[in-house]
């Protein structure tokens, strides 16, 4: 097929898939507005708001939302988080007697911005401790006289104010996800169309060599601890003592309570047992020219194999581990349902990524021994950026979003997801765009520069 007409069906397919997208996906949208208050008080203090949605009752710490001020008279923007369909609030203006100043208001959600009047202070229902609040243009000056002082404030006409604000704005990033998306298809398939002689002709390899390589995997994994009195055990002693190890200082040591309901030790190994396949492959595929290079100064051998028998050996363990995580669920009484299947999908995943990866890295290694030491520190550093041991919701949005740009993110939120929550990987499409677009990329990459160095390894080996 030519490469005209292959970049043609690339991009009818890009153009279909983009349809597609624009008329049946409904991104997720936030929830959760900001309130702004921008304040002046000559004391240090916190503040707090509380809120309540419509048929709640009592203001409990569970629903509140605090910010701090440096005192000074100097005027300060504090944000308050809360559901955007928010019926009333409790606004706590401090700890101590005090005039607060709030020179204005204004709600942010999704990049958006909109004012708010002076009259959303000016109508309370209720107070205490508050000895006046006296309008002043856009804000208004809170007096109190006690170290507990609150006011009740009606949010339901400030909802309905902002009603066309925010579905607007959920327009908008509805409209912007679509854009997004449909363009990294069409591009993707584009390149695809580019760059699939080169892939093809290596899959070719792969696909003809299969004997031979599940052979190698399956000599690769018996002959890895030759040698040693308990022999391939020690391939799944040291992730059970390191998920042990992990256990003890997080749930005995820091006493970490349980996550969505299920014990840690469970959120802890759906984390854990991705996260150690990725990295023995990853780092053993790395390496499989230098282990093997009997084999690659060989003329008739496909060395292309050579990172696929590394992750397949890994993946003997994987399987174990698999059936040890389903096992450790059914032990507390969570048995495996129809959502179970996507542990195969997201295995496949793995073994794309590290593929791609390890195309590229295996083949810069030959030239230059110290990108092994290089992706071990990686490997070192990745355990804890990505949450494993701990939970991505522990930040801000504005942080949690540059965590998810770790493709292996999406693998461990899909393993927990299908252990614990109980999602379809395809809920969440953006996430699985950008993680099949990175593997795609590195795939291409690791392809192209494997062809082309492959004809210098025997003579660097």
């Amino acid at each position: 097929m030519s490469k005209i007409v292959r970049i043609c069906l690339a991009g009818a397919v890009g153009i279909l898939l983009a349809a597609l997208i624009g008329f049946f996906y409904v991104p997720e949208t936030s929830d959760t507005m900001t309130l702004h208050l921008r304040i002046k008080a000559e004391n240090k203090d916190n503040y707090q708001m509380f809120y309540l949605r419509e048929g709640e009752t009592g203001y409990g710490e569970d629903r509140a939302s605090t910010g701090a001020y440096g005192g000074g008279n100097k005027e300060k923007a504090i944000s308050f988080s809360m559901p955007v369909d928010t019926a009333s609030v409790r606004f706590d203006p401090g700890t101590q007697p005090a005039t607060v100043h709030i020179t204005g208001a204004y709600v942010t959600y999704e990049h958006h911005k909109t004012e708010l009047t002076a009259d959303l202070f000016a109508s309370v229902e209720q107070t205490q401790q508050i000895t006046s609040i006296e309008k002043t243009g856009k804000g208004c000056k809170i007096a109190t006289d006690g170290t507990d002082p609150y006011c009740i404030l009606d949010f339901t006409e400030v909802r309905s104010s902002l009603q066309p604000f925010l579905n607007k704005a959920r327009a908008e990033v509805t409209l912007f996800y679509k854009i997004i998306l449909s363009v990294i298809l069409f591009v993707l398939l584009l390149a695809g169309a580019v760059v699939l002689p080169k892939i093809h002709s290596l899959m070719a390899e792969v696909w003809h060599s299969r004997t031979l390589m599940f052979r190698l995997a399956k000599n690769d994994f018996k002959t890895r601890y030759a040698g040693s009195n308990l022999g391939i055990i020690w391939a799944f002693i040291q992730p059970i003592v390191t998920v042990v190890v992990y256990w003890f200082v997080f749930q005995v040591g820091f006493r970490s309570g349980g996550v969505s309901d299920y014990p840690y030790v469970l959120w802890l190994i759906s984390g854990l047992i991705p996260w150690f396949f990725f990295s023995e492959s990853w780092n053993s595929a790395t390496n499989s020219m230098l282990e093997y290079s009997y084999l690659v100064k060989k003329v008739v051998f496909k060395i292309s194999i050579l990172p696929i028998v590394k992750i397949i050996s890994a993946l003997f363990v994987h399987v174990f581990f698999i059936c040890f995580l389903i096992f450790m669920f059914c032990l507390y009484g969570y048995w495996p349902d129809i959502y179970v299947i996507q542990l195969v999908y997201y295995s496949f995943c793995m073994i794309m990524l590290v593929l791609g990866l390890s195309y590229l890295t295996c083949s810069i290694v030959v030239f230059f021994r110290d990108l092994g030491q290089i992706i071990s520190i990686i490997l070192q550093v990745g355990v804890w950026m990505t949450p494993i041991m701990w939970n991505v919701n522990m930040l801000g949005s504005d942080i949690a979003w540059v965590m998810k740009l770790n493709p292996m993110y999406y693998v461990v939120y899909g393993y927990r997801g299908a252990l614990m929550d109980k999602t379809w990987f395809f809920e969440d499409l953006p996430l699985t765009v950008y993680f099949w677009t990175v593997t795609a990329v590195m795939f291409g990459l690791g392809t192209l520069v494997f062809k082309r160095l492959k004809v210098h390894f025997a003579d660097v080996l």
